[in-house]
């Protein structure tokens, strides 16, 4: 258990970045889920919205440090390559 004030600060502080955080990363996978389920749906207009709405989120989750430069950079990849494939 923490026992300075410093390490009590440090552990509710914490506590909120991973809330943030964690909110972050699901609100982009929603944006992700919307490109995959219009490719499944066969809907290439729809697709492309959802890939414009996704990129910037995306772009967003790696300025703010919740995702890897290259995991967003392997996903928009692959969801632009399967956006075009339709």
């Amino acid at each position: 258990m923490a026992n300075t004030p410093q390490a009590r600060k440090r552990i509710r502080r914490n506590n909120r970045r991973a809330e943030i955080n964690t909110a972050r990363v699901s609100r982009i996978r929603g944006f992700v889920k919307r490109v995959e389920s219009a490719i499944e749906g066969g809907d290439k207009k729809e697709a492309q919205e959802a890939l414009r709405a996704a990129q910037p989120e995306l772009a967003r989750g790696v300025a703010r440090g919740v995702l890897h430069k290259n995991t967003v950079a392997r996903k928009m990849s692959r969801l632009s390559k399967r956006v075009a494939a339709l």
